[in-house]
């Protein structure tokens, strides 16, 4: 069964891990996987410990930034064993899988963000997430290597594709519900959020030299929504329109 997830890792130091999460994910059915400006790759320490996983290995894409790792993308989940205060929402690995199978099932591309061994991810990565995921561990000691974490996550996507095909029993359906219409990328959301604010400053809504925490509620707001095409083409056609405005005023009062 190959499941197409996506796995990216960023700015990883130990190309152990790099290899140790390969081989979680070929266990898992999972093969594509994204490292987001690595400190050594390829490397023969990853190479080792990918074991028979030397294909993932081998087909894995390097980027420079999460912006591109994601940029064709329209479920981002960010992983991180720490509650943040930038008010994302949270799901536990399982809710996550359940919904990385809905969401595929209507032709939408998901990922799973996983940042460094020593600090996670920053909260500006996890703003390019739409949701946070984390893995209820014990209260006493709740610190995974970011392979095992991998292998968590991976189990939970595959659980959830073999729960929906009949492969096991006893469990709860999941309902899903198919969007209609095309859900937006990563990439296109990043203009989307540029041209609000954008907007927002013409109509000095937003002051660029103290901007507060509007665009993050924003991205909250627009994350949570998850906008289809033609509700994406409808917002960006207001942002037009209020700009145009804008700048007619402020040509008629000069």
């Amino acid at each position: 069964m190959n499941i197409d997830t996506r796995i990216i890792l960023v700015n990883t130091t130990l190309p152990a891990n790099i290899g140790s999460a390969a081989r979680a994910m070929k266990t898992m059915g999972l093969t594509e996987l994204v490292l987001v400006a690595p400190k050594l790759f390829p490397h023969f320490d990853a190479s080792a410990l990918a074991s028979g996983a030397s294909s993932v290995l081998t087909n894995a894409r390097v980027v420079d930034t999460l912006e591109q790792a994601i940029a064709d993308c329209q479920l981002v989940f960010g992983a991180s064993a720490r509650s943040r205060t930038i008010g994302l929402p949270q799901v536990d690995a399982r809710t996550a899988g359940m919904a990385a199978y809905a969401q595929q099932q209507a032709n939408a591309k998901v990922a799973f963000v996983f940042g460094r061994e020593d600090r996670g991810l920053s909260n500006e990565e996890l703003q390019l997430c739409h949701s946070h995921v984390f893995i209820p561990t014990d209260s006493e000691y709740g610190v995974l290597n970011v392979a095992a974490a991998v292998q968590v996550i991976a189990y939970e996507v595959r659980m959830a594709h073999l729960q929906q095909q009949g492969a096991t029993e006893n469990t709860m359906p999941v309902q899903l519900v198919p969007w209609d219409e095309e859900l937006v990328s990563s990439e296109d959301m990043a203009q989307f959020y540029a041209h609000w604010q954008q907007t927002l400053e013409a109509v000095d809504f937003l002051d660029p030299d103290n901007p507060r925490q509007i665009m993050t509620r924003l991205k909250r707001l627009f994350g949570r929504t998850r906008l289809d095409r033609p509700e994406y083409n409808l917002l960006r056609g207001f942002c037009k329109r209020v700009l145009a405005m804008a700048n007619g005023q402020n040509q008629r009062s000069m």
